[in-house]
């Protein structure tokens, strides 16, 4: 079995757990409690040199950064679970268009946002309005894209959905959470898309809680 070593919220140990629900692959859960910093002990230091969740061991092969975790799943699990990965290159290309889409176009902005409007506050830090400001300017015209593309596909690589949808899920479900689900729900192809994936069963059973 999969040892997913995460905090249970975290966006990036939940992208993991959702991969797994898709891939239906079993993992256990080995917490590591953020508040105390459990994170940048020595132990964990060693293993995840960054000090960051989640890192996986998968029977004695150890894996770190969330996004190269759900591809080593999604790719030695290919007969089970949502394919999410295609194996034909022209349609892999298309994934890997949509993945560096994803990265450059919404993570870049979404996950600074997420993090002035719900991570710093946690901690007792101000929201820096004008940063949120200038990001979400920038954010609509990516969203405006968006919106373009999905209008003629039914997900971001084609017709069939992929990891590249799925990255969406973890800081997309947190920036609805910050107030801002009105950006996606105002643009008619974007809030198809986004209901579709933010309603899939292993969505469901890690959004709360990897």
């Amino acid at each position: 079995m999969v040892k997913l070593h995460g905090f249970t919220h975290s966006t990036c140990t939940r992208l993991v757990a959702l991969v797994c629900k898709e891939k239906e692959i079993p993992y256990e859960l080995i917490s590591v409690n953020l508040a105390k910093g459990e994170q940048k002990e020595a132990a964990f230091i060693a293993v995840q040199p960054f000090g960051q969740v989640p890192y996986i061991d998968d029977d004695g092969f150890i894996l770190y950064e969330s996004r190269a975790i759900a591809r080593y799943l999604i790719k030695k699990h290919p007969n089970q679970g949502t394919p999410l990965i295609p194996t034909d290159p022209k349609a892999e290309a298309l994934f890997e268009q949509a993945a560096s889409i994803e990265t450059s176009n919404f993570n870049a902005f979404v996950a600074p946002i997420v993090a002035e409007k719900i991570f710093k506050p946690r901690r007792g830090i101000a929201t820096n309005e004008a940063v949120v400001a200038q990001l979400l300017g920038m954010l609509k015209a990516k969203l405006d894209v968006y919106d373009v593309i999905l209008g003629k596909q039914q997900y971001l690589a084609g017709d069939s959905v992929t990891l590249a949808d799925l990255t969406h899920l973890p800081y997309g479900d947190a920036f609805c959470h910050a107030g801002f689900a009105e950006e996606f729900e105002s643009r008619p192809n974007v809030a198809r898309w986004w209901k579709a994936i933010s309603n899939r069963p292993a969505w469901l059973a890690v959004k709360n809680g990897a």
